[in-house]
C-alpha cells in the first residue's frame, strides 16, 4: 500500500500525518520548538529546529501507521516566517516568525507606494509579509542581509532540507512577495523602490503552483526520515489558505477559518473584489482562474492560552476546567471587555501597534469572568473581519472553522453566538494536514487536478447553531468593542511606541 505524507509547521511545532491514498489517516506525529520573543512585538524562531522536530514528528507518524511506502510528500508552513540563510543553508540568524512585527515603519512605506502590484494586496504589504522583513533587514542588519544567500519562506526551506531544490510556493509568492502570475512575475522595479533590488537573487530559484511535482526526497533524507518508496514532494504553501483543498466542494463563497494561535480567515472568488480592509485579491494563487482573498487575527487561541495559562496561572493540563466555568456563566453581563489586539491588527484594520486591553476590571472581577471576556473578544474580532468581507463586497457562504477553537467548547459557541451564523465544524484530524495529503496525491498523478482531490478528500462536519437568546447581549457587547477599540487606538499607538526596549524573556 502507498500512503500520503503531510507536514505542517505550526507556531509551536511540527505536525506529520500519514494518509492511505484514499484519505484515510493511518498515523500521525508531532515534535515542539521554542519562541524567542526577544522584545515586545518581536518573535523569533530556529530554523534548524524546525528540521528536528520534523524529523522527529515524521519517525513517529510512520511508525504509528506501520511504516507504508511513501508515494508523495506535501508541506504546509506558517507564513511569511522568514528564514535567513547561507550558501549552504545555515541560519545566519534566527527567523523572523509571521507574528513579528517589528517591520511596521516598512510596512507603513508599501502603504504610501503607488504601484500596480500592491493593488492585488489590498493596496499595501502587510506587516507580516516576506517583503517589509526583508526591508527591515536590509535598513537594520545590512550586513546580514549583504550576506544573505537566501531569505525564503519556512515552506521553502523545509522543500530544500528534503529535496536539494529551491523552489517557491506560487501561493507565498502571490500572497507574499507581490508576485504576478499574469503579469511579470516579480516586478523589479517594485523592489528597487523598496530598497531591496538584490532581493529577487536571494529568494528561491523558481516558482511552481501548488500541486506541482518538485522532485523525491534526497536519498540521505530518505533514511534520516525513515522513508520508504518515491516520496515525490508536490509544492504546497501556507497553512491556513490550502485549508480551502481540505473541505471540498464547498459551493459559493464557503469561508474557511483556520483557528489557532491566531485565526485566518481564506475564500476564492470567480471575480475579484478590491477592498483595502483585506489582503488581495490574489490572482492565482491557490487554484487558476480564482481570487483568493485573505482576512485575519493576529491572535486568537493565543490570547486565550495567555490568559489562562500566564495571567491566572493554570496549567495546560487544567484549562479543561476554567473553560467549563466560564462557559456556565451568562455571556456579557460580567461587565468585562477584552480587545484581542495582543500583536497588533491584521485585518480589517492593518494596524500593526494596536495592543490588546481589558477593560471593567474591578476588584469583584473572577478568573472565569476574565476567562469568558476573552473568548468573547476574540469572538468579536471574528465578527469584525467578517464583516469587513461582506461590507467590501466579498461574498460569505458557509463558513467552516477547524484548529484548535474544536477543543474549546466556549470559544466555539461564543463564535457562532457572535457571529449569528451556524459554523460547520470540521471533524476529525487537523485540516491543513488533509489539505497537503490532496496536494500530495494531486502531486503524485492519482488525480487530474486540485479540484477533483479535494472532492474526494472533504472531511465530516458538525453544525454549531447559533443561541438566539444571547444574540441581543452580544450585539451589545459587540458595539462596545468597536467603541473601545476606536477609543483606545491613540493609546495603543503611543504604549507599542513605548514598548520597544530590549528585554530578556524566552518562552517555548
Amino acid at each position: 500500500m502507498s500512503a500520503l505524507l503531510a507536514i505542517d509547521l505550526g507556531t509551536e511545532g511540527a505536525r506529520v500525518a500519514v494518509y492511505a491514498s484514499d484519505g484515510t489517516l493511518l498515523g500521525a506525529g508531532d515534535a515542539g520548538y521554542r519562541t524567542d520573543f526577544p522584545r515586545p512585538g518581536w518573535a523569533e524562531q530556529d530554523p534548524e529546529s524546525w528540521w528536528r522536530a520534523t524529523v522527529s514528528a515524521t519517525r513517529a507518524a510512520l511508525a504509528a501507521a506501520g511504516r507504508p511506502a511513501v508515494a508523495g510528500v506535501a508541506v504546509a508552513t506558517t507564513a511569511s516566517t522568514v528564514a535567513v540563510l547561507d550558501a549552504a543553508g545555515r541560519p545566519l540568524r534566527p527567523a523572523l516568525l509571521w507574528m513579528d512585527g517589528r517591520a511596521g515603519a516598512e510596512a507603513e512605506l508599501t502603504r504610501r507606494l503607488d504601484h500596480p502590484a500592491l493593488r492585488y494586496s489590498g493596496g499595501s504589504d502587510a506587516v507580516e509579509w516576506l517583503v517589509p522583513k526583508a526591508m527591515w533587514l536590509a535598513r537594520n542588519e545590512p550586513e546580514t542581509y549583504r550576506a544573505a544567500h537566501r531569505i525564503t519562506e519556512a515552506v521553502d526551506y523545509l522543500v530544500w532540507r528534503l529535496t536539494g531544490q529551491w523552489v517557491g510556493s506560487q501561493l507565498n509568492a502571490v500572497c507574499k512577495w507581490n508576485y504576478d502570475p499574469r503579469g511579470v512575475g516579480i516586478d523589479d522595479g517594485l523592489y528597487q523602490r523598496l530598497g531591496i533590488g538584490e532581493l529577487r537573487e536571494k529568494l528561491p530559484e523558481r516558482v511552481e503552483p501548488v500541486g506541482t511535482p518538485i522532485g523525491e526526497v534526497r536519498p540521505e533524507v530518505r533514511e534520516e526520515l525513515g522513508l520508504t518508496g518515491p516520496a515525490l514532494v508536490a509544492s504546497g504553501g501556507i497553512d491556513a489558505h490550502l485549508s480551502l483543498l481540505a473541505i471540498g466542494d464547498a459551493g459559493p463563497g464557503a469561508v474557511s477559518i483556520v483557528c489557532g494561535t491566531s485565526n485566518a480567515f481564506v475564500t476564492e472568488t470567480t471575480e475579484p473584489v478590491f477592498t483595502d480592509t483585506v489582503w488581495g485579491p490574489y490572482p492565482d494563487a491557490l487554484r487558476p482562474g480564482r481570487w483568493l482573498v485573505e482576512g485575519g487575527q493576529v491572535t486568537a487561541g493565543s490570547v486565550l492560552r495567555w490568559v489562562g495559562e500566564e495571567l491566572l496561572g493554570r496549567p495546560r493540563e487544567r484549562i479543561g476546567g476554567l473553560i467549563e466555568e466560564a462557559a456556565a456563566l451568562p455571556p456579557v453581563e460580567h461587565g468585562l471587555l477584552v480587545l484581542d489586539y495582543f500583536m497588533g491588527n491584521r485585518t480589517p484594520l492593518r494596524d500593526p501597534r494596536l495592543r490588546g486591553a481589558v477593560l471593567g476590571l474591578t476588584l469583584g472581577a473572577t478568573p472565569q469572568q476574565l476567562y469568558r471576556a476573552a473568548a468573547e473578544g476574540v469572538a468579536y474580532g471574528t465578527r469584525q473581519v467578517l464583516d469587513s468581507f461582506t461590507a467590501g463586497g466579498v461574498p460569505v457562504g458557509d463558513i467552516f472553522v477547524s484548529g484548535g477553537i474544536r477543543h474549546n467548547r466556549l470559544w466555539l459557541q461564543a463564535t457562532a453566538d457572535v457571529l449569528e451564523r451556524p459554523l460547520r465544524l470540521v471533524a476529525g484530524d487537523n485540516l491543513t494536514l488533509r489539505a497537503c495529503s490532496v496536494i500530495a496525491a494531486a502531486g503524485t498523478g492519482r488525480y487530474a487536478t486540485l479540484a477533483e482531490a479535494s472532492a474526494s478528500f472533504a472531511p465530516a462536519t458538525t453544525v454549531i447553531e447559533p443561541r438566539p437568546e444571547h444574540a441581543a447581549a452580544y450585539r451589545r457587547g459587540y458595539a462596545d468593542y468597536l467603541s473601545a477599540t476606536g477609543a483606545t487606538r491613540e493609546i495603543s499607538h503611543r504604549l507599542s511606541a513605548g514598548s520597544a526596549a530590549p528585554r530578556e524573556e524566552v518562552r517555548p
